[in-house]
């Protein structure tokens, strides 16, 4: 008897699908794995066509430290629906509540692509918390500890979970 391990990916068509993101903020490109429950690895290709490298900056392109935590969060929100085996609706809204320990350690520009691995470190009271981490070519780009929470839209104006 044979036991295979089957490679869960998304491709963009499955991601758009969970995420409610779009362009220029829809940050992840392809799933390459996941495990429900644990972890997950994702990429953005960054091309010098991103808006945003227009004035960040015009004379060395650089991606934004808030827009490779932001990709890790989509990333960790993909993770968390899989967990959940929740495809969310139009009424889903994901919140970060917080950020910690976010380290920059490379610069990010066109061409690199931003592999990032996300670990679920734990959920309690709603709140999910991920440790994560990007690299380029195998050096850490950016690392930080998440934390998000998923809400209903009409519940989004309330505070979250031990606020």
């Amino acid at each position: 008897m044979t036991t295979t391990t089957e490679n869960k990916t998304m491709d963009i068509c499955e991601i758009k699908s969970y995420l409610p993101h779009r362009y220029p903020l829809l940050l992840v490109d392809r799933v390459l794995s996941y495990e429900e429950g644990k972890s997950i690895t994702a990429i953005k290709n960054v091309t010098v066509n991103e808006e945003f490298f227009n004035g960040h900056f015009p004379h060395k392109p650089v991606m934004p430290g808030v827009l490779m935590i932001e990709a890790m969060a989509q990333t960790a929100a993909l993770l968390s629906f899989k967990t959940m085996n929740l495809k969310p609706d139009e009424n889903s809204v994901v919140y970060f509540v917080g950020i910690d320990s976010a380290r920059f350690k490379r610069p990010v520009g066109p061409g690199d692509q931003l592999k990032m691995d996300i670990e679920i470190l734990r959920v309690a009271r709603g709140i999910w918390k991920y440790k994560a981490v990007g690299s380029v070519d195998g050096q850490v780009a950016v690392e930080a500890e998440l934390m998000c929470t998923i809400r209903s839209a009409a519940d989004a104006s309330q505070p979250a979970a031990g606020q």
